[in-house]
């Protein structure tokens, strides 16, 4: 799954970085949660702000079936997005409780996740993409975000073959440290939830 993540990069490093010529009034934040307002770049190449999620559903969405799967398929074939992020937060069942892990990639301190946009009750919103953890990541979740490498971006925008990024991120490029379980508070939002504990 992808629960929350982060995004506190500022918008000329975002807009720089993704070909942007302008970004919509966003905040970022480094407690992201479902539900809310995030950032996405459509195959049109600029930067919208879609709902994480339809009615708290369909925040996520399988890579293993994202493809047949009625509530997807379409999403997948026609409105694939990109979701920047400055890393996201799985968390690790430790001792009956939940322990969150912030992971990024190790040569991405800004990257994309794979998103689509989704037509639910007549509203836009956006499913993250998820896939099997890599070694680093099956320590800590069994699942996470589908990455973008930033030169599959046109790929998986509009390209015919963007299932053929639907795996796992190499664990070798990635990083990941325990943080406070003040992340798992929606209402904390604040740098020191990155900080390693």
């Amino acid at each position: 799954m992808c629960g929350r993540y982060a995004l506190h990069a500022s918008p000329e490093v975002i807009a720089l970085q993704f070909g942007l010529d302008s970004l919509p009034p966003f905040r970022p934040g480094y407690n992201i949660c479902p539900g809310t307002p995030i950032l996405v770049i459509g195959k049109d190449r600029k930067a919208h702000q879609l709902r994480w999620g339809a009615g708290n559903k369909l925040a996520n969405a399988r890579a293993e079936t994202v493809a047949e799967r009625p509530a997807f398929r379409n999403a997948f074939r026609r409105w694939r997005c990109l979701v920047p992020a400055s890393g996201f937060y799985e968390w690790q069942a430790v001792a009956g409780r939940k322990q969150p892990w912030y992971v990024l990639p190790r040569d991405e301190p800004l990257f994309a996740l794979g998103g689509i946009v989704l037509l639910w009750q007549g509203v836009r919103s956006v499913a993250i993409v998820t896939t099997a953890a890599n070694d680093l990541m099956a320590k800590v979740h069994d699942r996470m975000p589908v990455i973008i490498p930033r030169e599959s971006h046109a790929v998986w925008l509009d390209g015919t073959d963007a299932q053929a990024l639907l795996h796992p991120y190499p664990a070798d490029r990635m990083r990941a440290w325990p943080v406070s379980l003040r992340v798992n508070t929606p209402a904390n939002d604040d740098e020191a939830l990155l900080a390693p504990i």
